[in-house]
């Protein structure tokens, strides 16, 4: 099975409705299925949070790098994507398409270590909040954990490559960036700025269409870059980035019932994740 199938095949298992309250049957299905495709690369870590009584988990692989010996003791790249949905949405850009190339990336990783030592990471409840990722940041700050970066995977598989279809949140960005749905953006905090151009080269030349986007104050300015997992951990002062399509900022099935598969450019998804393959490896 080639990369474009399995993204196929782990998009069919996700796109479901899977609200944490509302879905909760399907919410399961998809928490177990995540848990039982990590499990095929190594020991799965949880991490429980609580929200109103209710107990929600992080589910987490920590993969080694290439060289295992103490002098070689590198902090690790994170890599996170959320596996909740709104209600009454299937969710398959939002964000079955994260899921699935988190979930590939786990085998490629597992099976071809890089420099660094991988930990990925499907946070529960971003849709309520960010609340997972929060709730798992403050754990790193308590045990002073160092990353050598984090990467939220937020909505990967929407393309449109007609002129107007790309809109930003502030109308200065529209002079210096394309008009066109067609492209992978990278929008990071100021301390990612080297690795941004590094992913961006990394992604155009492997085919992909990349822009990225260094944002000050933690995102502040433009209260819509903050809209993923990544601004914990630009708040608890990490270097982090959101990996995305843009979402709402091009797709017009956001948050609903229409977000389904047959919506999504499969050929984009997968060079997506190539480029980040191969953008993690250069790291």
């Amino acid at each position: 099975m080639d990369l474009k199938e399995q993204l196929e095949t782990h998009l069919i298992q996700i796109a479901r409705e899977r609200d944490p309250y509302l879905a909760t049957a399907g919410h399961f299905f998809v928490q177990e299925y995540i848990r039982a495709s990590f499990s095929q690369w190594g020991s799965v870590e949880i991490h429980t949070f609580k929200v109103d009584n209710k107990l929600h988990e992080n589910l987490i692989l920590n993969l080694p790098s290439v060289a295992q010996t103490e002098k070689d003791n590198l902090s690790p790249i994170l890599i996170a994507a959320h596996y909740d949905s709104v209600p009454g949405s299937l969710g398959a850009d939002d964000n079955a398409t994260g899921v699935a190339v988190l979930l590939e990336l786990a085998r490629i990783f597992a099976t071809q270590p890089v420099k660094y030592p991988i930990r990925l990471v499907a946070f529960d409840m971003e849709e309520a909040g960010l609340l997972g990722s929060t709730d798992y940041v403050a754990k790193l700050v308590r045990e002073k954990q160092k990353l050598r970066l984090m990467m939220s995977l937020e909505m990967l598989g929407y393309r449109d490559a007609n002129p107007g279809t790309q809109n930003y949140p502030v109308p200065i960005l529209k002079r210096f960036y394309p008009d066109t749905g067609d492209f992978i953006a990278l929008i990071g905090n100021l301390k990612t700025l080297p690795d941004l151009f590094r992913l961006r080269n990394s992604f155009r030349k492997s085919g992909t269409q990349s822009e990225f986007l260094p944002v000050p104050n933690n995102g502040k300015i433009v209260a819509d870059t903050r809209r993923s997992d990544h601004s914990p951990f630009w708040d608890a002062g990490y270097k982090a980035m959101m990996v995305t399509d843009t979402s709402f900022l091009r797709n017009p099935h956001y948050h609903k019932p229409s977000d389904k598969i047959d919506t999504l450019d499969l050929d984009f998804l997968t060079e997506v994740c190539r480029g980040l393959e191969v953008g993690i490896r250069e790291l």
